[in-house]
């Protein structure tokens, strides 16, 4: 039988991507006492780079909070690998770190990580809301529009 959290992503039709491994010298994920720490995640799906580029300049809010959204689904694939596929075991989404390739003038940050938060929320439900930070930067890796790591509770 599948766990609360697995019905819930079935109802609302969220299928979860493969989690990726890691491409440096770290891991995905990292489990200390009652928390699990997450890497940044980013804007792949099934292997392919999606939403590459900078917000104000070649990619609107709406695609950035797309982006976002990916960020947080990746996250979530991740938080399923590292508890054996056992989502019910997450307590808390504690803090979620967003990183927005941005142009200069591009403000709107905060908007953007809602992608991820409202998905948080979405599945989890009260467990996921979190604190956050987001930040614009003049960069990110392979080009991409948007990056999120996080930091869960788990049981």
């Amino acid at each position: 039988m599948s766990g609360k959290i697995e019905q819930r992503l079935a109802e609302l039709g969220i299928e979860l991507p493969e989690a990726t491994r890691a491409v440096g010298n770290y891991v995905p994920t990292l489990i200390t006492g009652n928390y699990l720490y997450l890497s940044g995640q980013i804007t792949i799906l099934n292997g392919e780079l999606k939403y590459i580029g900078r917000l104000g300049e070649n990619l609107s809010v709406e695609d950035g909070m797309a982006a976002a959204r990916l960020c947080g689904l990746n996250m979530i694939a991740q938080v399923k690998a590292a508890l054996d596929g056992d989502l019910d075991r997450v307590k808390q989404v504690i803090k979620l770190g967003g990183f927005v390739n941005g142009t200069p003038e591009f403000t709107d940050q905060p908007k953007v990580l809602n992608g991820a938060s409202d998905l948080m929320v979405e599945v989890f439900g009260d467990v996921g809301k979190h604190t956050r930070s987001a930040v614009g930067v003049a960069s990110l890796p392979l080009g991409i529009s948007v990056e999120v790591d996080g930091i869960f509770e788990i049981a």
